[in-house]
C-alpha cells in the first residue's frame, strides 16, 4: 500500500463512535476519516463537519474510497457486520467484544484469515496510563512476583437507563461491557488462566441485565479477581497488586475518556497526563512512582503499520479469542456455579503463547 493515508468507513456514531474512535482517527497521522453508516447526519455534522454519511451498512462496504472498515455499532452485530466488511475486501477494526461466543469469534477469525485482510479488536485500554503503570512496575520486579492482582471498573449508576447496554439480550449487561477490558489487560500480564470462576448479578432495582460482576482468574501462581459494579458510590481503586516484597495501588483510572468527552483534542497539551500516582508499599514504607501519560492513538498507529507495511496487528487474532474464550468461561461459571476451564483447543492455546 502506498503512503496514503488509510481511509476509513466507521459504522455507528453511538458513544464508542462519537467519542472514541472519530477523535482517536482524525488526530492520528497516516488514518483519515472518509464516511460514516449512521442515521445521526445532525450530530456528526455538528462535531465533524462535512464528512459523507450514508444510510446503511451496504452503502459503505461499496465505497471504494474506504479502505478499513471500524465496526461500532451495538454488539450483537459486531461479528456479522465484521465479516460483511471482510468479505468485500476492506480490513476491519471492531470493538469489543468482537463477538457474543466462543465458536462466533473463531468464524470471524476464519473469515479473516481467509480473506487476508486486518481484523483487529478495539482493545484501547492497553494504552491507559494506569495500566501502563501497573504493567510496568510488575515487569520490573517493583513488588517481587505479583501474587494477588484486583482490576475494578467500579461506578455510581443507580438509575437504569434505556439503552442496549442496559438489556440482557443481544450482548447486553456488564459483563459484555467491561470484561473485554478487565480480561484482555489480565491476559497481557498473566497469560491463559487454568480456569476461570465467576459470580454476575442483578443489584440495581429495576435492572434486567447483570449490573455486577466479580471473576476470579486461577493460576498455579496468583489469583486474579476481576470486579465492575453500578453501585459504587464511593469508587474504589482501579489497580491492587500484592506481590511477594511489596504492594502496588492504583487509585484513579486513566483520564482520556474524560478528556474526550470534554472535547480534548488527542495529542494535545495534557493529553493522557496522568497526575495520579502508582503507589508501592514495602518493608521501606510507602513510595510514589509517576505513571507514564497514556494514548490510545497507539491502536491506529498500530493498525496504520499492520495495513501499510505488514506489522504484527496490535491486537492480534490470537489474543482476541483467548479473551472471548474467558469471558464465555465466566458466563458459564456463574450460570453452573462452578470454575470453569477455557475452552480453548490446544493449538489456540499455543498461538496465544507465541504472539
Amino acid at each position: 500500500m502506498s503512503d496514503r493515508p488509510v481511509r476509513v468507513g466507521l459504522i455507528g456514531f453511538g458513544y464508542a463512535g462519537r467519542t472514541f474512535h472519530a477523535p482517536l482517527i482524525g488526530a492520528t497521522e497516516g488514518i483519515e476519516l472518509a464516511a460514516i453508516a449512521s442515521s445521526q447526519r445532525d450530530a456528526i455534522a455538528a462535531q465533524l463537519g462535512p464528512v459523507p454519511v450514508v444510510g446503511s451498512v451496504a452503502d459503505l462496504l461499496v465505497r471504494q474510497d474506504v479502505d478499513l472498515v471500524v465496526v461500532a455499532s451495538p454488539n450483537h452485530s459486531h461479528a456479522s457486520i465484521a465479516c460483511q466488511a471482510l468479505e468485500a475486501g476492506k480490513h476491519v477494526v471492531v470493538e469489543k467484544p468482537y463477538a457474543l461466543t466462543l465458536d462466533e469469534a473463531r468464524g470471524v477469525d476464519e473469515r479473516a484469515r481467509r480473506s487476508g485482510r486486518l481484523l483487529a479488536v478495539f482493545q484501547n485500554r492497553r494504552w491507559d496510563s494506569d495500566f501502563l503503570a501497573v504493567r510496568a512496575a510488575i515487569e520490573r520486579g517493583s513488588i517481587g512476583r505479583a501474587v494477588h492482582f484486583e482490576s475494578h471498573f467500579d461506578r455510581f449508576r443507580p438509575q437504569v437507563r434505556d439503552r442496549w447496554r442496559e438489556r440482557p439480550e443481544g450482548g447486553g449487561g456488564i459483563w459484555y461491557d467491561l470484561a473485554p477490558h478487565l480480561v484482555d489487560q489480565a491476559l497481557q500480564l498473566f497469560g491463559l488462566p487454568e480456569r476461570v470462576e465467576a459470580s454476575l448479578a442483578i443489584l440495581r432495582p429495576g435492572a434486567s441485565a447483570h449490573d455486577w460482576a466479580h471473576a476470579i482468574l486461577h493460576y498455579p501462581d496468583k489469583r486474579v479477581i476481576l470486579h465492575a459494579s453500578m453501585l459504587a458510590a464511593g469508587g474504589s481503586a482501579r489497580f491492587i497488586v500484592h506481590g511477594t516484597s511489596g504492594s502496588l495501588v492504583k487509585e484513579r483510572a486513566d483520564q482520556q475518556e474524560a478528556q474526550l468527552l470534554a472535547g480534548v483534542v488527542p495529542g494535545s497539551p495534557g493529553w493522557g497526563r496522568d497526575e495520579d500516582p502508582l503507589v508501592r508499599y514495602d518493608e521501606g514504607g510507602r513510595t510514589e512512582l509517576p505513571a507514564p501519560a497514556g494514548d490510545q492513538r497507539a491502536f491506529y498507529r498500530g493498525v496504520v503499520a499492520a495495513i501499510r507495511g505488514g506489522a504484527k496487528s496490535p491486537v492480534p487474532l490470537a489474543q482476541a479469542l483467548a479473551t472471548t474464550a474467558v469471558i464465555e468461561a465466566a458466563l458459564r461459571s456463574s450460570s453452573e456455579q462452578r470454575a470453569m476451564p477455557l475452552s480453548l483447543t490446544p493449538a489456540e492455546q499455543m498461538a496465544f503463547a507465541d504472539v
